[in-house]
């Protein structure tokens, strides 16, 4: 059985929650390889919508094993909090799995995000302000505080004591803000390590006998492709690797073992936070798109910004990730167009560009060219096979397979998890 990862091609908000909800039955572990609250995922089962933000998807699936790799920053208070949401709706969390080798997001993490965006201005980089980013920064500077400490009080207060002197100081001499007691942070997070130590497993071994038994392993990111902080719009990015490459470093599994790279693309762009947006639309259609899409963010509420579907981003998703096929989601808000322009290249000061520039200069004073496609007027909520489209949607789908250079198959109808058309196995 093979191991396969579901990426975002886009900003993120491609509807991965419902691609992965999708192969639930077919998959045996579910796994959260990057991130951290700062994304979420939406699956509607039957009339009951599910947001998760830290949980894998495959919380969802009573066979499922879900686990959340070393890869991932955890913030513990907002996962057990979402674990308690889903208890009062009946569904449990007690086959969860956690990375010992993941981070922790500490209150100090919480406390700088906030504050230095406010002091950037209108330079900032339009984080949520849930501390993922400094928590990814202590990371990189070895300051960090890992699942695994939790289980060793002694090392957990040693190290939120040596991270509090210098964040401290940072928090009231720099900001101007109260201080954090480190006693208080060392009783908050014991307390958390009594509900999660049941969870704590080195996952990495975990997943690594599981391929040898050949159960099928699925990783899932968070964000998309054009937020990678390698590969995305710089630095109007997440702090994490949210492409394929970055999934096997997350997970812990080596990238011989990957067999399937699945790419998620919405029928049309939206985004979230700042940054450039070459096919973004701020008028009236973009409303449209943003009302009849619901293009509101899972774990912000804050809107999204929306445009047409970019085939140049698409193209570098393919390229970037190596996507084995594409899950198109949403193709249902598109119904009702007359016409829909489709972004093919990109023009910068008179030069067209076919792939997404070099520089971040050029990229966002790079402005669309359009083909357009004509639309159609059926409802295609309904439809169960590919033959079920009409000609124009059909024909839309197959001119986005072409451009993006990977073929589509599967397709999101609407948000309910019968509403998708499965062109060819996934899986």
């Amino acid at each position: 059985m093979p191991a396969a990862v579901l990426v975002g091609a886009q900003w993120g908000d491609e509807g991965k929650g419902k691609a992965t909800d999708l192969l639930g039955g077919d998959v045996d572990y579910v796994v959260r390889y990057q991130g951290g609250n700062n994304a979420g995922h939406t699956v509607v089962i039957g009339d009951q919508k599910y947001a998760l933000h830290l949980l894998p998807t495959g919380i969802l699936s009573p066979e499922v094993v879900p686990v959340i790799g070393n890869g991932v920053v955890i913030d513990p208070g907002v996962l057990l909090s979402e674990i308690d949401g889903l208890a009062e709706r009946g569904i449990s969390a007690e086959r969860l799995l956690i990375s010992s080798n993941a981070h922790l997001i500490m209150p100090h993490h919480k406390a700088l995000d906030k504050v230095t965006e406010r002091y950037l201005g209108k330079a900032k980089i339009g984080t949520t302000g849930r501390g993922i980013g400094p928590a990814y920064g202590d990371k990189i500077a070895r300051m960090g505080v890992r699942v695994q400490d939790l289980l060793d009080p002694g090392i957990l207060a040693k190290k939120i004591e040596v991270a509090l002197t210098e964040k401290n100081q940072v928090l009231t001499k720099v900001y101007n803000r109260r201080g954090i007691d480190p006693a208080a942070v060392l009783e908050e997070y014991l307390a958390y390590a009594e509900r999660l130590k049941p969870h704590i497993a080195d996952t990495s071994l975990v997943l690594a006998k599981a391929l040898d038994e050949e159960k099928f392993v699925l990783l899932e990111g968070g964000q998309g492709t054009l937020l990678d902080i390698d590969h995305g719009t710089y630095p109007f990015v997440t702090s994490s690797s949210p492409t394929s490459g970055g999934a096997c470093a997350g997970a812990g599994i080596p990238p011989n073992r990957l067999t399937k790279i699945i790419g998620i693309l919405k029928a049309y762009t939206t985004r979230v936070g700042s940054g450039p947006f070459p096919t973004e639309l701020t008028d009236e259609m973009g409303e449209w798109l943003r009302q009849t899409g619901g293009e509101y963010g899972v774990t912000t509420g804050r809107n999204r910004r929306c445009g047409w579907f970019d085939a140049v981003i698409a193209r570098y998703a393919t390229r970037i990730n190596g996507v084995t096929d594409y899950f198109l989601t949403k193709l249902d808000v598109l119904s009702g167009l007359e016409r829909i322009p489709v972004c093919v290249a990109y023009e910068v000061d008179g030069v067209r560009h076919d792939e997404i520039p070099m520089t971040q200069t050029d990229f966002h004073h790079a402005k669309p060219i359009y083909e357009e496609f004509p639309g159609w007027q059926e409802d295609i909520t309904s439809a169960k096979s590919f033959d079920d489209l009409p000609p124009n949607a059909q024909a839309y789908v197959r001119t986005l397979e072409e451009m993006s250079g990977a073929p589509i198959s599967a397709i999101g109808v609407g948000p309910g998890r019968d509403q998708t058309v499965v062109v060819r196995p996934l899986v």
